[in-house]
């Protein structure tokens, strides 16, 4: 009979998977030739990746609570857990070609993703405001230096500075909101906050029983709505993110508008959801002026982009606005398990299609990234026929196409609005969706209807291993998740109820 292992240490599993990984990768750089390639480094942070989503997939066999109550391993943290650890291996994946022709041969880059991944994964199971703000950190640290990792290049130092410091201002938001929760409630757990909520009390070190200050609760959820608002890039805190994913190298790019942002929708769930669900009527307003705000500035600034990077910025603006749509739904009690589902599944498939365009316009911009705007894609269609069918899948996915997983997570969206008669939210959702349609299918046109411009040199596209990985796993998980969305959803679901403070009981610690 196989002991039992110790479960303080499974609840961190994937967190230690990765930091091992990371470690090893900085030892064995400066034992490498300082002329030769790191893609052996990039393969083995790869191989760490999927060791760490077979320590995710492990997890679900010992569900509980750990570290005193400050991580919680439930299928709502194992959920998020494998999907960031797919991201970053994706990500890992579409690196190597890029840092070849880019000349960066840093096996940092590699360590800083797996470094983000661990800060990334800890935010979706940790259940203390603390510890998810250093998790958040570590997770900020990593990309701010990732954004900036084209060191020769001025708009890539700029973004990475841009990010810093407004990243840093955001911050100050989201940790000054923990310390004013803790003065409403007495507590930074996410579930303590929610006991005390509910009953409108506290209770203090002497142990007395005092009122919970539900006007000081509404103003911590609201500052700290603002700190996880930039890392989503929702409106109005989206300033930052069109010159920022224009500066970082492409692949980076894949990674900051998806596994950062699908940590921090997780940890708006747990606060929101988990601990804030009782002063709902407070936030509610705040969540649909900000989805609203951020599919209609997200999707009209994407019509004036010629530069393809800043256009899918502004429409991941955009995408975030119909995420927070979901979040909007989770106030009416009918459609609450509803709109947290769709919530997690559109992160999902918004991650396999926007991580799937990133690794095209990775490949495609060359040394130097000079081939990112709109008319250098024209012909491509001749030219490369795998990077324009595959780019077209991920297109009319963002888009929301039937057949993509892009459509059902719509379709989830805006039927747990409706259940929560967000009508009017529903209607600028759908008008926005019409008005997206436009630059995506330019796209498009361009890549199949347009001649390439005179003297523009010939793209050839050699079967790279580690692009062509990349683009398979992103496609195929697009297009299954748009034709059999029920296994994932299901588990969705299953997550969903998780985030309920009554399913707390349901482990086997209690904090």
């Amino acid at each position: 009979m196989m002991p039992s292992p110790d479960l303080s240490y499974v609840r961190i599993l994937p967190e230690l998977v990765l930091t091992v990984w990371g470690i090893v990768v900085m030892l064995l750089e400066p034992l490498l030739p300082e002329s030769s390639t790191r893609r052996a480094l990039g393969v083995f942070s790869f191989i760490g990746t999927l060791v760490a989503i077979g320590a995710s997939i492990y997890q679900a066999n010992y569900p509980g609570w750990g570290w005193f109550g400050m991580i919680r391993v439930d299928e709502f943290s194992i959920f998020f857990h494998v999907l960031i650890c797919a991201i970053s291996a994706v990500v890992i994946l579409a690196s190597f070609e890029y840092l070849d022709a880019q000349q960066i041969r840093g096996a940092e880059y590699y360590a800083l993703i797996l470094f983000g991944t661990v800060g990334m994964v800890l935010m979706s199971s940790a259940v203390e405001l603390v510890l998810i703000f250093i998790a958040l950190e570590i997770s900020s640290i990593a990309t701010y230096v990732l954004a900036g990792f084209r060191r020769r290049f001025a708009t890539s130092t700029e973004s990475s500075i841009k990010y810093f410091l407004l990243g840093s201002f955001a911050t100050a938001f989201f940790l000054y909101g923990v310390a004013l929760m803790f003065g409403a409630t007495g507590s930074t757990s996410i579930y303590a906050i929610a006991n005390a909520l509910q009953s409108s009390g506290v209770s203090t070190t002497s142990g007395v029983t005092a009122p919970a200050s539900q006007g000081l609760a509404y103003l911590a959820v609201a500052l700290m709505f603002v700190g996880i608002g930039f890392k989503v890039a929702s409106a109005p805190f989206h300033i930052w993110t069109p010159d920022v994913y224009e500066g970082a190298p492409a692949p980076v790019v894949a990674l900051m508008s998806t596994g950062p942002k699908a940590a921090a929708f997780a940890v708006l769930l747990r606060i929101l959801f988990g601990a804030a669900i009782g002063t709902g009527s407070a936030w509610f307003w705040l969540v649909w002026i900000s989805a609203a705000l951020s599919m209609t500035l997200g999707n009209l600034g994407a019509l004036l982009q010629g530069n393809v990077k800043r256009m899918l910025a502004y429409s991941s603006i955009a995408h975030a606005g119909y995420l927070l749509v979901a979040f909007a739904a989770v106030i009416a009690p009918a459609a609450r398990n509803t709109g947290i589902t769709a919530a997690i599944f559109y992160a999902a498939s918004y991650a396999a299609m926007n991580v799937g365009a990133f690794a095209v316009i990775s490949h495609f911009a060359r040394s130097g990234e000079r081939y990112v705007n709109l008319e250098d894609y024209a012909g491509l269609g001749k030219r490369s026929p795998v990077l324009a069918i595959t780019l077209t899948i991920f297109l009319l996915s963002l888009i929301g196409i039937p057949a993509t997983g892009g459509f059902f997570a719509k379709f989830y969206v805006f039927n747990a609005a409706l259940k929560s008669n967000l009508i009017w939210l529903t209607v600028i959702g759908l008008v926005n969706s019409a008005i997206a349609s436009y630059y995506y299918l330019r796209l498009i046109v361009v890549m199949y209807m347009y001649e390439p411009q005179a003297g523009e040199e010939r793209l050839q596209l050699k079967a790279a291993p580690g692009l062509m990985a990349a683009l398979v796993i992103t496609a195929v998980v697009t297009v299954w998740l748009g034709v059999k969305p029920g296994e994932v959803l299901d588990y969705a679901n299953r997550g969903a109820a998780r985030l309920l403070p009554s399913q707390q009981q349901s482990s086997n610690v209690v904090p």
